[in-house]
């Protein structure tokens, strides 16, 4: 790894940034590209002095020219309230972005990992999902800007392996939490968290039945490096699912947050939001095999080290005011 030079595109985001941390630990020279819509400076604040690390704001849905070994393509609103609040920039994320970085993948020759999702499954009528699984998605409801758009990227990914043989890489990232997810991106385990440490309601969507597993961001980034590291073979560029299946319900895990933080506040009920996938959990039968990876932090130790995260961002931004 010493002097592969690394390109992380939505690298000050939260699994970028992460993963911009954890490849100058192995020896990687670091370009961070990130147009701060949903990332932020503070993310990356800490390495802007690395000698191995050079940061580019740029917006990815125009191209650009950099000399690179690999490309980490992570560029992309990941939360509904961020992907729908501008889903014509959403789709051209999944689109026009990815486009312009695998022809700088081609050009330079660099292997390709593209970060997808396991909302490419939708609803699914398939419980745990496995990566042949082809999914239940509205194609043209609120959520479809994201879900679908990646599905693009997907297929796009595809297309430049087959007719270009570019050696590429995509992974599936199932529900991912920790230290550095924005406090207002509506996401289960962030808006639970802050609502208890702030004494507000939790809300739970539904009656809380519909079920996730949670993988903690540690986990998450290193599966995201072993697959990178697979060597080009007529399988390894399929989709490879990266999670924690473990399943708890949303009701479970608002309750749980509760007790953790020791917080007064009451769970109330709303209704659920269109499209919702009642059930959420990754087969990662392929990590498994392919690149001997399952997670090893568990719910509530992942949980404590992300509770002090937000308690000492919220402490901040309040001394801030």
């Amino acid at each position: 790894m010493k002097n592969i030079r690394s390109l992380v595109t939505g690298g000050a985001g939260f699994l970028g940034s992460h993963l911009c941390d954890y490849l100058i630990k192995q020896g990687s020279r670091v370009v961070c590209l990130d147009n701060l819509y949903t990332g932020r400076e503070e993310n990356i604040d800490h390495l802007k002095n690395n000698s191995k690390f050079k940061w580019i704001e740029h917006n990815l849905t125009d191209s650009i020219k950099l000399e690179v070994d690999e490309v980490y393509n992570l560029a992309c609103p990941a939360s509904p309230i961020q992907y729908q609040k501008n889903p014509i920039n959403t789709r051209k994320m999944g689109s026009y972005a990815v486009m312009h970085m695998l022809g700088l993948a081609k050009r330079t020759g660099a292997r390709f990992l593209q970060a997808s999702t396991s909302e490419v499954y939708g609803n699914p009528t398939i419980h745990p999902q496995p990566e042949t699984y082809w999914g239940n998605v509205n194609p043209i409801g609120p959520r479809s800007c994201y879900d679908e758009g990646k599905r693009f990227a997907e297929g796009l990914v595809m297309d430049y392996h087959e007719e270009h043989k570019l050696d590429t890489k995509i992974v599936r990232i199932f529900n991912t939490y920790g230290p550095r997810m924005n406090i207002d991106d509506g996401r289960v385990i962030s808006n639970f968290i802050v609502q208890a440490l702030k004494g507000k309601p939790i809300t739970v969507y539904g009656e809380g039945r519909q079920t996730r597993s949670f993988c903690y961001v540690d986990d998450l980034i290193e599966g995201i490096y072993r697959v990178m590291q697979l060597r080009p073979t007529k399988d390894n560029h399929i989709p490879i699912n990266l999670g924690n299946p473990e399943e708890k319900t949303i009701l479970e895990i608002a309750e749980t947050i509760k007790e953790m933080t020791g917080s007064k506040s009451k769970i109330i009920f709303k209704g659920l939001p269109q499209d919702d996938p009642e059930k959420r959990c990754p087969d990662i039968t392929r990590a498994k095999n392919l690149i001997g990876w399952q997670p090893k932090t568990g719910l509530r130790e992942g949980l404590e080290k992300t509770i002090e995260w937000f308690e000492k961002e919220l402490s901040t931004s309040s001394l801030s005011r």
